[in-house]
């Protein structure tokens, strides 16, 4: 088997550990402000185990858990925009999905954080990544095939 066959196969079994779990308050409220472009999502098939695979969440703190649950949604949309076949369009839509992704663990912050210079950390990750994903989503309607 190819290298890009094996690539391809990995990220969709990836990929599908990651699609069905729910989404915390903070990841919703990030895919609420933004919805993934539809350009950027792909054919990948959603079968299988969708737990942590082997990571325990129930002895976490709140925080951890919305964090995680905001990360597996950043990486699942990652991975679905990587697999486009025009790299300029697998770049935007995989730093749209970072991004997404940035702005729910900095929402995470905001809510359970208690440091100032962190939370205004935070509140600039999502100003300026917000920005970022607004540009990068209009590219992506704008170019995307």
């Amino acid at each position: 088997m190819n290298n890009m066959i094996k690539t391809a196969l990995a990220s969709s079994f990836l990929a599908a550990a990651f699609v069905a779990s729910p989404l915390s308050t903070s990841a919703q409220m990030a895919s609420s402000q933004m919805a993934y472009p539809d350009k950027c999502k792909s054919e990948m098939s959603s079968g299988g185990d969708m737990s942590m695979q082997g990571h325990q969440m129930s002895g976490m703190a709140e925080f951890q858990k919305e964090s995680m649950d905001g990360m597996k949604s950043m990486n699942m949309n990652m991975m679905q925009g990587m697999m486009k076949k025009d790299p300029d369009v697998a770049f935007a839509c995989g730093m749209i999905a970072h991004h997404m992704g940035a702005i729910s663990m900095a929402q995470v912050e905001l809510k359970y954080g208690k440091n100032a210079e962190t939370k205004a950390k935070a509140q600039k990750i999502i100003d300026d990544q917000t920005k970022e994903i607004k540009e990068l989503t209009a590219w992506v309607e704008k170019e995307a095939k």
